[in-house]
């Protein structure tokens, strides 16, 4: 896949825009909990202040937060308290434990957070074996199901989350196994889910599952496919700032570019960049 030289870069920081993954990660005003694995130092952090300041340099209007299982794991602190500083501009994904009460469920949604993070990725299947109640709750309370998989994992985790009935948020493209082309397991199991017509794909963290270097040639075909099969309507782009565990240099101008190039179709930028998220997450 071919993409074009950038010459219609301009137009991509005049549209309206919503960055639909992004971490707030500010250690002096929120400490770190104690029994995180990861904690995000340096370039990798950023307060909700300075993140409003990168989203004015790049014409971004909102941002859907995710809580980050490094540094804060299930503390949420930091993340409902830049939502309460900015409730017009920012929403929010939490992290919570797999047996989290309607409650407290209840109170997160009054707060801003839109859906709950499941990081397949990170913890493994194993740890969400017991999760099956928690998201038929957020199905009832009309809450995402947010999940970060990679390689295969949806192949196996697919029916679970179809059993739920909620609402599918699928993180990085699905973080497919990039060497078994479009014939992967994990892939064709992410591309069927676009039948339910409930399930929404993240057109970002390609840095995550790559083998190249920036424009990550490997991962356009992949791109392709997920905006044929579940179209605009169903799609949305992120940036991943700050870039947590990076092995590679990367920026948001840059990754906004490459976007407006993967999508040259001008109705369909808008609709991913605006009209998706602005209908799926509530953004006013």
């Amino acid at each position: 896949m071919n993409l074009p030289r950038a010459s219609m870069d301009a137009s991509i920081y005049t549209t309206p825009k919503i960055d639909c993954h992004c971490h707030v990660l500010d250690p002096q005003g929120f400490a770190y909990a104690a029994e995180v694995a990861y904690r995000p130092a340096g370039q990798e952090t950023g307060s909700a202040a300075y993140f409003g300041q990168v989203l004015d340099a790049y014409g971004v209007q909102h941002a859907l937060l995710v809580g980050p299982n490094s540094g804060y794991g299930t503390d949420n602190r930091c993340l409902l308290s830049a939502i309460a500083a900015s409730p017009q501009r920012f929403k929010g994904i939490a992290v919570v434990p797999n047996d989290a009460p309607d409650t407290y469920l209840q109170e997160l949604k009054a707060q801003g957070i839109v859906g709950i993070a499941f990081n397949f990725a990170l913890h493994g299947p194993d740890h969400y074996r017991n999760a099956g109640p928690l998201m038929a709750r957020l199905a009832a309370l009309d809450m995402f199901v947010q999940v970060q998989v990679e390689m295969a994992q949806l192949q196996t985790l697919a029916p679970m989350l179809l059993a739920s009935g909620a609402k599918l948020l699928v993180d990085h493209c699905g973080r497919p196994d990039v060497r078994s082309d479009m014939a992967g397991e994990g892939f064709g199991a992410l591309l069927r889910l676009a039948d339910s017509r409930r399930t929404t794909v993240k057109l970002s963290g390609f840095a995550k599952f790559s083998a190249q270097d920036f424009p990550f040639a490997d991962t356009h075909p992949f791109t392709a496919a997920l905006l044929e099969a579940f179209g605009a309507d169903h799609c949305v782009w992120a940036s991943d700032w700050p870039f947590l565990k990076a092995s590679k240099r990367l920026d948001y101008g840059p990754l906004l570019q490459l976007f407006g190039r993967m999508v040259p179709d001008e109705k369909d930028r808008q609709k991913i960049l605006w009209h998706t998220p602005k209908r799926l997450f509530g953004f006013t």
